[in-house]
């Protein structure tokens, strides 16, 4: 048994991380457990549902659909599986320049061909990154209602040069899930609950809840989340998708409400893993406004979708990370099934244990505390005139005058705890963080690495989604996605299989800058075992 204190730093870390046709990406059922679906939801039909980029893409240039129906179509089902029918929440606001924006780049196609894979796709991104537009920005938190970015963030710039259309704003956990030692994941102040649309009663995982839930229910072609421990990869396993979470410096972090400069970044939600290496490329940049970026030339030539490969995991050397596989049955066996899949594709599997993933959860907490407080008040000093708020004792003083709304299921521990810290130029912060870059990086995922002669490392990303609980908050079981946050390294996340009909995924994670190996086992890996599969919006799921 661990002490009090490490179950304490688990439990609060478990806080932040969270958290063409269906028929052809359905599951093996060799590799399902279906599990029983009580009182599954109708919903109408849609001709794209699960349709990719290039699906999209051909549709449009042969003059099938446009840009601008495409809107309208996916703003049509929002309203059908959103905002009525199953409810799912993950959607916190349209864009009501979307239209207008998609006829642009309508016009534009006819005139003057696409920009690129994006021209005219509809996009939803999670609502703590700036849009300088009709739309808010509020980190799912009512005390941000009303305040406007004086500008876009980079990575909605980058959106905007590739043609995409911002279609509107995904919920999420209020403020990242950096609030409350018992938050419930997916709940804001401002969207409410969110729901998974595979089992209603069951979690998306959060923080970038909506994004998952929303890019799984075809609400939208593809999706931007952020992460700083697990808000992307985990949320993309409990709902089912591919998520990808970049190396810290190749996408801006300006413009993002943030949690921690040393670990913060936004990334791809979709669900097939050539989607998010597409979007992924988009959103890649150097930023004057973010010091990370600097110097960031991205060498891969033909970007992230050259590593597209089929027979990629052919003589790759992949260590399986056996202490961060978890105790779930049905997750051991996916796992297994897995590692017999590459095997069978040419891939040498090596089983690793990597020990610092134990000790990390202490000083990451430490880290996350200064360094959210440092970096809030700096993002909130730098709002326009209409912010309610300018610090973060700002906003614990607006939750405190807003308790009904703001705090009816969980309190804001989290934030006070920060708002208690000094600056970062304190001894216990500058100590805190060289303990997780060694942990992380030295003796965590380099050591593994070159100990073994390895290309990449894999682990479940997570145990399959828990009953959403709003009054004892989450049952956050375990993942792997804190060696990679914490070190800045990339991973990617992709749908592994299922345990009574509820999605797992599988994550692949290397050192800083490997997104292209990681994408080109990930692809390997998902186009040898098809274990995407569309969401069945069943009111339950029980075994048998």
């Amino acid at each position: 048994m661990k002490d009090d204190d490490d179950d304490s730093n688990r439990r609060s870390r478990r806080e932040f991380v969270g958290s063409v046709a269906a028929g052809m990406l359905a599951v093996a059922a060799s590799t399902v457990e279906p599990g029983r679906v009580t009182a599954q939801t109708s919903v109408p039909e849609f001709p794209y549902s699960e349709a990719s980029i290039d699906d999209l893409q051909k549709a449009m240039a042969s003059g099938q659909t446009s840009s601008a129906r495409l809107v309208e179509m996916y703003t049509a089902r929002i309203e059908s599986l959103d905002r009525s029918g199953p409810m799912l929440r993950s959607v916190i606001q349209l864009n009501p320049d979307a239209l207008e924006i998609a006829a642009a780049m309508d016009s534009e196609r006819a005139s003057k061909g696409p920009r690129g894979p994006l021209h005219g796709i509809p996009v939803l991104v999670k609502d703590n990154i700036d849009t300088a537009d009709k739309m808010e920005t509020t980190a799912g938190s009512l005390a941000l209602v009303g305040s406007k970015p004086v500008r876009d963030a980079h990575v909605i710039t980058r959106l905007r040069e590739s043609g995409a259309v911002l279609l509107g704003k995904t919920n999420l956990s209020e403020w990242a899930n950096f609030r409350s030692t018992r938050s419930t994941s997916g709940w804001s102040g401002r969207g409410g609950q969110c729901r998974n649309p595979h089992a209603l009663d069951r979690n998306p995982s959060g923080s970038s809840s909506g994004s998952g839930a929303a890019v799984a229910a075809s609400l939208c072609a593809v999706a931007v989340g952020t992460e700083t421990d697990g808000s992307i990869v985990s949320p993309a396993s409990s709902c089912g998708v591919v998520g990808i979470k970049p190396t810290i410096g190749l996408v801006s972090r300006s413009g993002i409400v943030p949690i921690s400069h040393t670990q913060d970044t936004s990334g791809p939600m979709t669900r097939s893993v050539k989607d998010a290496a597409m979007l992924l490329d988009a959103m890649i940049g150097e930023d004057p406004r973010d010091e990370a970026t600097r110097g960031v030339r991205v060498a891969w030539k033909g970007g992230l979708t050259a590593a597209i490969d089929p027979g990629g995991l052919k003589g790759a050397r992949i260590g399986i990370v056996r202490n961060q596989v978890g105790n779930n049955p049905g997750v051991r066996k996916l796992l297994e099934e897995a590692i017999d899949a590459m095997k069978k594709a040419g891939a040498v599997p090596v089983d690793v244990t990597i020990s610092t993933a134990a000790d990390i959860g202490g000083p990451e907490f430490e880290v996350l505390l200064y360094e959210f407080k440092a970096d809030l008040n700096a993002y909130l000093g730098g709002l326009g005139a209409g912010a309610q708020v300018r610090s973060l004792a700002a906003v614990i003083d607006f939750n405190k005058a807003n308790s009904d709304r703001e705090m009816p299921l969980f309190g804001q521990e989290i934030m006070e705890m920060a708002q208690a810290k000094g600056p970062l130029t304190e001894p216990a912060y500058r100590k805190a963080l060289a303990s997780c870059r060694r942990l992380s990086r030295a003796m965590g995922i380099d050591r593994a690495l070159s100990q073994h002669r390895l290309t990449a490392l894999v682990a479940p990303s997570s145990d399959p989604a828990w009953l959403t609980d709003p009054i004892s908050g989450d049952h956050y079981l375990g993942g792997s996605s804190t060696l990679a946050a914490v070190a800045g390294y990339p991973s990617v996340s992709v749908p592994m299989g299922a345990v009574f009909g509820l999605p797992v995924g599988l994550s692949f994670f290397g050192k800083a800058f490997s997104e292209p190996i990681l994408v080109k086992y990930a692809y390997a890996f998902e186009q040898l075992t098809r274990h995407r599969m569309a969401p069945r919006f069943a009111a339950t799921v029980t075994p048998g």
